[in-house]
């Protein structure tokens, strides 16, 4: 009888404590069990799938380090514009005839840099990190449409690297960069979970003033926090460029609000001290099967906003249902 009750005591304490990560892969099993319903012959086509491996991993690698910033009370809109100017950044080198190794390490360096400028000018500078981030935004992407002159750089003879077929090449059909995505998600869950980094993260997100009277210097972990979402963005840009083997300016502003989308309906909270690596890979899964489930129902593709809004709203809801912030 004892052991029944603990084994019982147990399971609610997991499912409390895994609770936000485990309602995300409830709303994307739903969603995979609807659009089968809906669309049988087409959702048990292995090509379907295929499709959506090929981009997923572009939008993990942004979502999951959003997951360490919104935790830690803050969030980042300039990540899209920092997609782009990273993938310029290793497109301008590429097309230069320079080694792409050198041009993936100085876009992911550019990422990582605008990160920490967007990260000083919020701890810094004491201003809102929604409207100073909202501001780099549009000034980085102006700069790209300036410095390109709206125009696109095709990289055709990318592929004939050997760093190509690395990253983003095919291993019996199966794309290789989401072997790519899984290491970034396990390293992310660990760093998030078992170092010194995420516990601060969650510390400073829950209470910065307790967090500083403790001796964590808040600063810094925000501003490493942002960097992590400037490193995540460029690596993002870097391998939709390898992919479409072109860069063009407008790259990764699409990306803006199903980024976002991804990490709340993942079941990191927007104001901070919670966060779950394993929900916001669900919540990625959401959004790349919803951009294509709804057509395959046989619906407008206009209806993909309206789904991804209410969807959003659904999940803030039952995660907030789930349970009240606890500090």
């Amino acid at each position: 009888m004892f052991d029944e009750d603990n084994k019982k005591s147990n399971l609610k304490k997991y499912f409390h404590k895994n609770g936000r990560a485990l309602g995300s892969m409830g709303y994307f099993l739903l969603l995979m069990i609807v659009f089968l319903i809906g669309a049988p012959e087409v959702w048990i086509r292995p090509n379907l799938h295929q499709s959506v491996f090929v981009m997923m991993p572009t939008l993990l690698f942004m979502v999951i380090p959003l997951v360490f910033l919104v935790a830690s009370g803050e969030i980042d809109l300039s990540f899209a514009s920092t997609y782009g100017l990273s993938a310029y950044v290793f497109a301008l080198i590429v097309s230069a005839g320079i080694d792409p190794i050198l041009g993936l390490f100085a876009g992911v360096f550019t990422g990582a840099i605008v990160g920490a400028a967007v990260g000083a000018l919020i701890v810094f500078g004491k201003l809102s990190s929604l409207v100073a981030s909202l501001g780099v935004l549009f000034l980085i992407r102006g700069f790209l449409f300036v410095s390109t002159n709206s125009r696109s750089i095709t990289l055709l003879e990318i592929d004939s690297h050997w760093m190509y077929p690395i990253l983003v090449g095919k291993i019996y059909g199966f794309p290789v960069q989401v072997i790519w995505a899984v290491l970034f998600v396990v390293f992310s869950y660990f760093l998030f979970n078992r170092h010194v980094f995420g516990i601060h993260i969650h510390h400073v997100g829950d209470n910065e003033v307790s967090a500083s009277q403790m001796g964590i210097n808040v600063k810094e972990i925000k501003i490493k926090a942002f960097m992590f979402v400037g490193v995540g963005a460029a690596i993002s840009g870097i391998f939709s460029t390898l992919i479409t083997y072109t860069f063009f300016p407008t790259q990764g502003f699409g990306y803006l609000l199903l980024a976002l989308a991804a990490v709340f309906i993942g079941g990191t909270p927007y104001w901070g001290g919670l966060g779950t690596i394993a929900g916001a890979v669900f919540g990625v899964g959401v959004i790349a099967y919803m951009e294509i489930g709804v057509v395959a129902v046989g619906m407008s593709g206009t209806w993909r906003q309206f789904f991804n809004g209410l969807i959003i709203l659904l999940a803030l809801l039952g995660h907030r249902l789930h349970g009240d912030r606890v500090r």
